[in-house]
């Protein structure tokens, strides 16, 4: 008789773990073997049940897999581990999110449109904010720049008060010029030159000097005219004689009194020197004019201009004391000379010299000449031209110095 046929519908008839049906031409000893292997691996089929007997069905085939929920013998239907444990009465936590947001995130419009901007913080200010939550921080503004009058906009003060800043600018320009310009006349007409140099107190110092100064100071006894030579040669001169303070008559040629009367003739003062060979004597003189400064400017520009200073017609005479080496020293013995006009003091220095053995010099020389150079004259040979320039400068350098000396005030 054949076997029944199975109809499990969890075996796939593909798989590995199916057994064969047990063969009709088997013994009883191999169907009873057959029998008990079906017996242990299938319960159901044990001797008292049969196959269409009433009992639970199969389970389905997925209850092999390790994920697929329990079967209960209630209902037979698969049930959530979640939903067991909350018939048992256990509690299971569900996922929670351990993860803390900084801000939240806002949920997006099921139209698709972004969210709203989030309103911009207001910046702190100086005022205390409400301690009640529902008010909202009060809106702070800065209050108007002061303008230190009744309007509250700063503009029309400051047109105000241009007017008296432009007014007060333009008298200080002006105030400015006038005092620059009475500066510069002042300095004109009462002792600046035309050159710039001097200035009131040392021109009125200066004038003031023939009769208020020991002589000595004027001319000093010796006067050291270091490199004043011919080649840069050092030379010493001696003061000999010094003629007592008078008047321009008789003191200098007709042409020459002629040349200086513009500027008047206050004091003559005057002094001769021999070097230290005692073969060359000099007579220095200072002429004290009456003339204001513009008129000292004006006469050095004319004896510059017409060459007065180099005629030798407008020579100045030579002192000639009784007595000392200058004794033969007259007119005709005057060799070389220089004329210097002031315009710091009202002043005029000279200088003539001659030999001292009262020789005549046909030909006589200025010093500027003399001192050039390849000059041939007799003057020039002799070093005479040296002798009236650098004793003529030594001398009014000190006068120079005597008058600043003068204008300081005292500590």
């Amino acid at each position: 008789m054949p076997a029944p046929a199975r109809s499990f519908d969890f075996f796939d008839s593909s798989s590995d773990t199916s057994v064969p049906a047990p063969d009709a031409t088997s013994g009883p000893k191999g169907s009873a073997s057959a029998a008990g292997v079906e017996a242990r691996r299938f319960p159901e089929l044990r001797p008292g049940r049969r196959a269409g007997s009433a009992g639970p069905p199969p389970p389905a085939a997925s209850a092999r897999f390790p994920d697929a929920p329990p079967v209960t013998a209630e209902s037979g239907r698969g049930v959530s581990p979640a939903a067991a444990a909350r018939r048992a009465g256990v509690s299971v936590e569900g996922p929670s999110e351990t993860t803390r947001r900084l801000r939240p995130i806002p949920a997006e419009d099921p139209a698709g449109k972004p969210p709203a901007p989030t309103p911009p913080v207001p910046a702190p200010s100086s005022v205390t904010p409400s301690v009640t939550p529902s008010v909202e921080r009060p809106f702070v503004s800065f209050a108007q720049p002061e303008t230190y009058d009744d309007s509250p906009r700063p503009r029309p003060v400051a047109r105000r008060r241009t007017r008296p800043r432009t007014a007060a600018a333009a008298a200080c320009v002006v105030l400015g010029l006038g005092l620059i310009g009475g500066a510069v006349t002042g300095s004109w007409l009462t002792g600046g030159g035309a050159d710039g140099s001097g200035s009131r107190s040392t021109y009125a110092a200066a004038a003031e000097l023939w009769h208020s100064v020991p002589v000595d100071e004027l001319f000093p006894p010796t006067v050291q005219g270091d490199g004043a030579g011919p080649g840069g040669a050092d030379r010493t001169w001696t003061r000999i004689a010094v003629a007592p303070d008078t008047g321009c008559k008789d003191a200098f040629d007709p042409l020459l009194r002629k040349a200086l009367v513009p500027v008047g003739c206050l004091r003559l003062l005057r002094a001769t020197y021999t070097d230290a060979t005692r073969s060359h004597v000099t007579t220095v003189g200072l002429l004290f004019t009456k003339a204001d400064a513009a008129a000292m400017t004006s006469l050095k520009a004319r004896f510059q201009k017409e060459g007065l200073g180099s005629r030798t017609d407008l020579m100045p005479r030579p002192y000639a004391a009784k007595g000392t080496a200058a004794e033969g020293f007259g007119d005709a013995q005057r060799a070389s000379w220089t004329v210097s006009v002031l315009t710091d003091a009202p002043v005029v220095v000279y200088a003539v010299s001659g030999f001292a053995d009262g020789r005549t010099v046909t030909a006589p020389q200025p010093a500027a000449d003399a001192m050039k150079a390849g000059a041939t004259t007799a003057p020039a040979q002799a070093g005479l031209g040296h002798e009236a320039q650098g004793l003529a400068d030594r001398v009014e350098r000190g006068l120079r110095k005597t008058a600043t000396s003068a204008t300081e005030k005292p500590s």
